[in-house]
């Protein structure tokens, strides 16, 4: 835990249809919202053909973040989360626009799964809910994807991440703001196949309360409310009298819907035929709507990691679980990774310094993960599970880089992979990397006894190891070790010393 949290933090949701965030107050672990921002920016209309986010798109996404940033631009780095979704997920130019986003913040800009992000929805519905014993279906309609969620208290048991949302279903069945039965009953019908699947898993018997959060679905409510086609949250009923008035009007500037924003109108179709086609589909009858949602769950998952609490631990753990790894073998290995964290010091990697050690952490519990699938190869087994795998509290890039440090930690150095990272870890993650393949290296036999008291010194491109007199020549496998493990860094441009 950090030695004093911050006064203040702040999360920041890039969605495929708005842009939101919410800064908060923190006293002794209690939240107090003091800002709350959002701006539509539409990013996932500004996806073409090739998933390609063209630049007037970006442009407009990046003059809302600079009035974000003005809010969080000097906020420490560790009391700010800042997520993209959807969008950002398939777009193929995502790291080009998340530069510059980046910079128009002065916060890193994680890129989460769709899994990833039913997680956090669950989190902030839960808190601004309070707990209860009752089973919950959580859905949240966002503009390139819609998340589905079971859980109960704080816990989500099942979660599901489909491909629509209110801005794609809309552009591709409502394009222009043109309305018909013909369109609506072709965007109910998408819904219900892209529901298909998860439809077993999510029906009413399984849960026991149904609840909304998002922008599409609070729309829904309002306008169901103001037009007395429902007076207890979103209802079927009330559905089927916004249905027949949708399929009535040839455009959305046609339906005069009492609460409904303007500027929603032009996504309103799609979210719609969404909600239509779920409640149909899962059998509901019912719905309310929460306040809490995406970034009410990243700040929950921030005040984790500020107290300790940091769910990747968790996941980890239960990963370590999962594929039997040698818990022992893991600890010793983690030992030597301290221990050389220790004689580089404080200062070893400049302000990533608690990241480092973090991730180290992880890579040394994880790294033969792989051997539950074969032991041949097993570095790289791991690294295609860290990957790609569905990890708790993990953005893709926390993954990759963990996956990358992984994947390299035996047998050949490739540089290429590293250069791949982005900043600072296309610098740091090479350092991390020998760290750990050093640790493995001295513990190769699995034995449990000590590690020698070998001295470490390590720059640019050149590590020296130091051993107590006359300990390697007691230890010859280790010898030999050491001096395959020099052939390898002498091809990757790294020099290995030791004696």
């Amino acid at each position: 835990m950090l030695k004093k949290p911050p006064e203040t933090v702040a999360a920041v949701d890039l969605g495929s249809n708005s842009f939101h965030m919410i800064v908060c107050s923190l006293a002794n672990g209690n939240l107090q919202t003091l800002d709350r921002l959002k701006e539509m920016v539409r990013l996932a209309s500004g996806l073409d053909k090739k998933n390609y986010l063209d630049s007037s798109t970006q442009e407009r996404a990046l003059e809302c973040l600079e009035r974000f940033g003005q809010r969080i631009r000097n906020f420490p780095p560790e009391s700010v989360r800042v997520v993209g979704t959807s969008t950002l997920r398939q777009a193929k130019n995502s790291q080009q626009f998340l530069d510059k986003a980046e910079k128009a913040l002065n916060h890193p800009i994680h890129i989460i799964s769709g899994i990833e992000e039913a997680r956090l929805i669950y989190q902030g519905v839960a808190h601004s809910l309070g707990s209860n014993a009752n089973l919950r279906l959580v859905m949240d309609i966002g503009g390139g994807s819609t998340e589905y969620i079971i859980g109960s208290g704080d816990t989500p048991r099942v979660k599901e991440s489909t491909p629509m949302g209110c801005v794609l279903v809309s552009n591709a069945f409502f394009k222009d703001g043109k309305l018909s039965k013909d369109a609506f009953t072709q965007a109910t019908l998408f819904a219900a196949q892209q529901l298909e699947p998860i439809q077993k898993q999510f029906q009413r018997k399984n849960w026991d309360e149904a609840i909304g959060a998002s922008g599409s679905l609070k729309a829904i409510d309002k306008v169901l409310e103001a037009k007395n086609w429902s007076n207890n949250g979103i209802t079927m009923e009330g559905l089927e009298h916004l249905v027949a008035h949708l399929t009535q009007c040839n455009h959305v500037n046609e339906l005069n819907l009492p609460e409904l924003d303007p500027e929603r109108l032009p996504v309103f179709p799609g979210g719609v035929a969404i909600v239509y086609a779920t409640f149909k589909s899962l059998g509901i009858e019912q719905m309310t709507v929460s306040d809490g949602a995406l970034r009410e769950g990243l700040i929950q998952d921030l005040l984790g990691r500020l107290y300790d609490h940091d769910i990747r631990s968790a996941t980890v753990q239960a990963l370590a679980d999962r594929y039997h790894i040698d818990k022992e073998h893991a600890a010793r290995v983690k030992q030597t990774v301290g221990y050389i964290l220790e004689q580089l010091g404080e200062d070893f990697c400049g302000p990533n310094h608690e990241d480092v050690v973090q991730f180290l952490n992880w890579a040394a519990d994880l790294h033969e993960i792989g051997q539950d699938i074969a032991h041949s190869q097993y570095h790289k087994h791991s690294a295609y599970i860290i990957e790609n795998g569905d990890f708790a509290g993990f953005s893709r890039q926390d993954q990759i880089l963990l996956s990358t440090v992984v994947k390299s930690h035996r047998r050949k150095f490739p540089r290429s992979l590293f250069n791949a990272l982005p900043f600072p870890w296309n610098i740091d993650a090479p350092t991390l990397t020998l760290i750990l393949r050093l640790s493995v290296l001295l513990h190769r036999n699995r034995q449990e006894h000590d590690k020698p008291d070998f001295k470490i010194s390590l720059t640019k491109s050149k590590i020296r190891l130091q051993f107590p007199d006359d300990w390697l020549a007691q230890a010859p496998l280790t010898h030999a070790d050491l001096i395959q493990e020099a052939d390898y860094l002498k091809s990757a441009g790294f020099k290995l010393e030791f004696s």
